[in-house]
């Protein structure tokens, strides 16, 4: 888009690009989401950036009415696979925190100097601005959530002294952290101690029935839960362990800070927001936006399922199912090492099978909770631990043990990095390399772990089914590119019948 087409969709208040673009005026100093509902400023009085931070340094301050903080994630950073979007999904999920910018250089296998030109050049702000934005959305939900004090709150969100936190709160959100409190108290419903709630925006709309299924079929148990309307699980975080619970937000709910209500799952209208409740419980406070990041991803939350099901729409054979379900996701996961060991189990064996085989794994190899959360009791094993195991001694055949090890050994090496930022051709292709791990594997493994929306898996037993049903060759898949990994899932539904979860496959 150039910025003509940008003025365009913000005058016309077009949600569908909220969190693809932030506009910001100069007349009154405040960025905004496209969608904002304020009158739209005259066109020589707005600039257009591609991220929040790009706004913030350029010295503008987000809009209270739109909260263009809580906007969607933009869904280029998944569908690009350059080093500027890997990048973005590294520092989303709070590398520079963790490790500083010579960390997400490392990460990227390139020099610092080039990383901070790089995103400059082409975003606007350098990594330790966008992690800036990203550390002071994340002190905001510890803010609007928690009763914890300003200071534990400050050193948790990654700001290195209260002065710190209270100057880039006041300047980001034009409110003191205490106000922000006082103004969330009014909205929220109370949460459990312990319990951080927040609510993650999509574009709708969404088909979480058929995604809750999903994951309801392959739930380890001990490690996670689904009932009717909510997903639960333990999770491996950098600075801990924790617990989130996902669900889909009641209708009629107020929205954090916003002005759009949730949206009931299949029943939302194009343009607007909805969103998902989110609980989580964690051991480190400082993991909160790390939690968010996941949680997202498992759910695909940060896709454009107007651009997806538009595009799909088009063709002879997928058009009458992405016309019937637009909301079609393909969902993520929350650990990319434990997808890929789960990937294994599953080889060769049913969807119930490698449920019981993960949950004697973790039974045996995964830590337990100190204290479990109802039938939440241990952590998926991780890969070091896996990587230490007898062969002979796992629940499997032998050439199966062996292909399980040595992808473990490998993953706790770091000779194998499935993490937000991995380059995708380079991982998939030295997980082919390893012995045990075929094609499929490692397509199914490039799917979920590293959210690539254009995997496909020709070999799939449930996709063969599927095309043979709507009487088309493997080779369709071809077109449709770049969307693949929707294409397969909407494939697989043809394969699901309903019950009284929602769906799950058969």
């Amino acid at each position: 888009m150039d910025d003509e087409q940008r003025y365009e969709a913000a005058a016309s208040k077009d949600a569908r690009f909220d969190g693809v673009f932030f506009t910001a005026v100069t007349s009154t100093g405040i960025y905004c989401r496209p969608s904002c509902p304020a009158i739209t400023p005259k066109r020589q009085n707005v600039r257009f950036y591609s991220t929040a931070a790009a706004a913030q340094e350029a010295g503008f301050r987000a809009c209270k009415r739109c909260r263009p903080d809580a906007s969607p994630g933009s869904p280029e950073w998944n569908i690009r696979t350059d080093v500027t979007a890997r990048a973005m999904r590294l520092i989303a999920d709070g590398i520079v925190d963790r490790a500083g910018v010579g960390g997400l250089a490392s990460e990227l296998g390139y020099e610092q100097r080039q990383v901070r030109r790089l995103l400059s050049t082409e975003l606007g702000a350098g990594p330790l601005a966008l992690a800036r934005a990203q550390r002071a959305q994340t002190a905001r939900i510890l803010v609007e959530t928690t009763k914890l004090p300003m200071g534990d709150i400050a050193f948790a969100a990654g700001f290195a002294s209260i002065r710190q936190f209270n100057a880039t709160m006041l300047e980001v959100f034009d409110t003191a952290p205490t106000r922000l409190r006082d103004q969330a108290a009014k909205r929220n419903t109370p949460a459990p101690p312990g319990v951080i709630r927040l609510r993650l925006p999509y574009r709708p709309p969404i088909d979480l029935a058929r995604m809750f299924g999903f994951l309801a079929a392959r739930a380890v148990p001990g490690v996670e839960e689904v009932t009717d309307r909510r997903y639960s699980r333990t999770i491996t975080l950098p600075n801990g362990p924790g617990i989130l619970s996902l669900r889909p937000a009641p209708a009629g709910g107020a929205a954090p800070g916003g002005t759009t209500p949730p949206i009931p799952p299949g029943k939302a209208l194009e343009g607007e927001t909805g969103y998902v409740e989110c609980d989580l419980e964690l051991d480190d406070l400082r993991d909160v936006g790390a939690a968010v990041q996941r949680c997202r991803r498992l759910l695909d939350l940060d896709a454009d399922p107007v651009a997806v099901s538009g595009y799909l729409s088009a063709d002879d054979v997928l058009g009458p199912l992405a016309r019937a379900c637009p909301g079609r996701r393909s969902p993520g996961h929350v650990d990319g090492d434990e997808l890929a060991l789960r990937a294994v189990l599953g080889q060769q064996v049913s969807v119930a099978a490698a449920r019981r085989l993960g949950a004697r794994l973790s039974a045996e190899y995964g830590k337990p909770l100190s204290a479990p959360n109802g039938s939440l009791t241990h952590l998926f094993p991780d890969a070091a631990t896996i990587a230490a195991a007898d062969p002979a001694a796992l629940p499997m055949p032998r050439a199966r043990a062996a292909a399980l090890t040595g992808l473990a050994a490998a993953l706790a090496a770091g000779t194998i990095r499935l993490h937000p930022g991995a380059d995708r051709d380079q991982e998939t292709a030295r997980l082919v390399a390893l012995p045990g791990i075929g094609p499929w594997t490692a397509s199914y493994i490039r799917m979920r772990a590293l959210s690539d929306p254009d995997a496909f898996l020709p070999t799939d037993v449930g996709a063969l089914k599927a095309l043979r049903r709507l009487g088309a060759p493997v080779g369709a898949a071809e077109r449709w590119h770049p969307w693949r990994s929707y294409a397969l899932h909407h494939l697989w539904a043809t394969l699901e019948q309903p019950t009284s979860r929602g769906v799950t496959p058969s």
